[in-house]
């Protein structure tokens, strides 16, 4: 890139500050940034960086300073939306009920924008439904879902980001999810908190307080962005297996709800009005196109012995669907009836 060229692409970071819906003082900020950029460039600095500097002002640029999505403050309709989602778990859907009651009793009648009680957490088994009842909540108050998996996280810079030193550098898991779902007040999912590893896992409990706690997270600090963005809107919610690895101070932010193992009954109603017609529709494939006969149901739900949760039933009625549609494209029949006798054909 010559000096014309950098002159240029300057004076476009400019144009993009200037557009931009930011804090004013971050703007002035990111302004005396491209000044030195400009003055290195006229005595031959390093193009490198303008790219660092342009790689920045792209994302302050990108990030919902000041939009948000409006709640929807019914819990009738929230009672709904949980009861369409999710059969049984009356204890858990109550308590959630409650939650919510108190989140817009606190926005009608305070008029606050954060939300301030325990945060929700999950605690149960895989397949439990932890992650569609979070997703549930989001879709009852209308805002985004947004989801952080801590499974493996190797270090707290994954959440907080890495200072701009390098063209590799980059936000944390908090900023971009921010971004991605343009909107300051979006539900985000901390999704298996017991499975970072451990040899990071103070320092990540660390800055997960941080996240939670109301009277710090109005100003987090993401090292790439380097400026205070206010989570304080943000309804954080929780997963894990098992509560053994978090830290006592992490858990004294959390209220939480333990999620029960479902009976054969419940994960056969589940399976048959739930995850069977959701695939179905989602191949495109009319319901009525397949018949599963009663003695079937206990093989498909029981296949390996007793599974606390509903994943694997989801996985293998998936892979029925898969074969089925398999058998339309390839010119057979559009109606199946699937028998004791020729089950192992959609299972293999």
């Amino acid at each position: 890139m010559d000096t014309q060229n950098s002159l240029s692409e300057i004076e476009k970071l400019k144009s993009e500050l200037q557009k931009a819906d930011l804090p004013a003082n971050l703007r002035d900020k990111a302004l005396q940034q491209i000044g030195r950029i400009n003055l290195a460039l006229k005595y031959g600095g390093n193009l490198s960086q303008l790219d660092i500097t342009a790689k920045y002002i792209d994302w302050i640029s990108s990030l919902p300073w000041n939009k948000k999505t409006e709640d929807i403050l019914d819990i009738n309709k929230a009672k709904t939306i949980l009861d369409k989602n999710h059969y049984g778990l009356t204890k858990v859907k109550q308590r959630i009920l409650e939650y919510l009651s108190v989140l817009i009793v606190q926005k009608q009648r305070l008029k606050l924008d954060s939300f301030h009680a325990p945060l929700l957490f999950f605690v149960g088994l895989v397949g439990t439904g932890k992650t569609t009842l979070a997703m549930s909540i989001a879709e009852s108050l209308g805002r985004i879902f947004m989801r952080i998996p801590f499974g493996g996280l190797s270090s707290a810079l994954d959440l907080r980001g890495q200072s701009k030193t390098s063209p590799e550098s980059e936000p944390g898991l908090v900023m971009r999810a921010l971004k991605r779902a343009g909107s300051k007040n979006p539900v985000i999912l901390l999704d298996e908190l017991d499975r970072v590893t451990p040899e990071s896992r103070a320092s990540i409990m660390g800055v997960l307080i941080e996240l939670l706690d109301p009277e710090q997270n109005a100003n987090f600090l993401d090292y790439f962005i380097d400026y205070p963005f206010d989570l304080s809107q943000v309804l954080f919610i929780a997963t894990a297996n098992n509560t053994n690895n978090i830290s006592t101070a992490v858990m004294d932010r959390l209220e939480i709800i333990q999620m029960p193992s479902y009976t054969d009954e419940e994960k056969m109603t589940i399976a048959r009005n739930y995850v069977l017609p959701r695939y179905l529709k989602e191949s495109g494939i009319p319901p009525e196109n397949l018949k599963i006969e009663e003695a079937v149901w206990h093989k498909i739900i029981r296949p390996l012995g007793f599974d606390a949760g509903i994943r694997s039933l989801e996985r293998t009625l998936e892979g029925i669907v898969r074969k089925i549609a398999y058998k339309i494209v390839g010119g057979g029949d559009n109606a199946f009836v699937i028998t004791e006798e020729n089950l192992k054909e959609y299972l293999s």
